[in-house]
């Protein structure tokens, strides 16, 4: 396991469940409490990349529907009009820092070729001008054929991107819990029966559940990259994490 000190660049997934717990209206307190765990982070040298969820979300609430659209243009005009919405807050959050954000919508094509050299580029840029990177899939394009599918997936594969030493996947549980309920601290080996202990989300606003970030992690451990699922309505969790990554959670452990 990589030192402590060694945690200088960290990718940040915060899920839509956090950003919409009531009637998909967005938890404006959340968002300026990423924000200032987020400046106190760059403050000390470190490097953040926000994954963020909660577009779509957004848009619903925008658009008053009270179900996730099934059909792909609904839920694409959706994700359009909640992801202007989303970053406005994000940049009255960080700006109260004295933080610039940006944003980077990604789908599967831009991490094959040159554009996964663009976007490593850019997202390598970004960092070193203390720049705050909120990443999103771009769902107002993505097909089956080049759509990602949830953001845990992303937030593996853009760690991965921009060599990250560290992963946090922010929920609304406190990690992964065995059958008897109760928390796994640490996970050596995802094996079969690390696997069974996920269930898919029966949530409305979101997608995935405890089995994708349970993908994710496997991703992010099979390239040396250490991984925690926790729960981000926990005030500070981002800080203390960063800090030491067993505090709390479930910490995935990199082959």
């Amino acid at each position: 396991m990589r030192s402590q000190k060694k945690y200088k660049r960290i990718v940040v997934k915060i899920g839509s469940s956090l950003f919409s717990p009531v009637k998909n209206k967005l938890d404006t307190a959340l968002v300026h409490g990423i924000a200032r765990q987020v400046s106190g982070l760059i403050n000390e040298g470190k490097e953040v990349v926000l994954v963020s969820s909660g577009a779509i979300a957004l848009g619903m609430s925008i658009l008053r529907l009270r179900s996730r659209p099934k059909e792909l243009a609904r839920l694409q005009a959706a994700a359009a009009i909640g992801q202007h919405e989303l970053m406005h807050v994000y940049k009255l959050a960080l700006n109260k820092h004295r933080l610039n954000c940006a944003q980077l919508l990604l789908t599967w094509d831009d991490f094959l070729g040159l554009r996964y050299h663009n976007a490593k580029n850019t997202l390598n840029t970004l960092l070193k001008l203390k720049c705050v990177p909120i990443i999103n899939e771009n769902d107002t394009v993505a097909t089956e054929e080049i759509k990602l599918g949830d953001n845990d997936r992303l937030s593996a594969l853009v760690s991965i991107l921009v060599g990250a030493d560290l992963l946090i996947i922010l929920s609304d549980v406190d990690g992964l819990m065995d059958r008897d309920r109760n928390i796994i601290r640490r996970v050596n080996k995802i094996t079969g029966e690390i696997k069974s202990l996920a269930c898919p989300t029966s949530k409305n606003t979101c997608v995935g559940g405890m089995v994708t970030k349970i993908e994710a992690a496997r991703i992010a451990v099979e390239e040396g990259l250490p991984c925690v699922i926790a729960n981000g309505a926990e005030k500070g969790v981002i800080a203390r994490l960063a800090e030491n990554p067993f505090s709390e959670g479930t910490i995935f452990l990199p082959k």
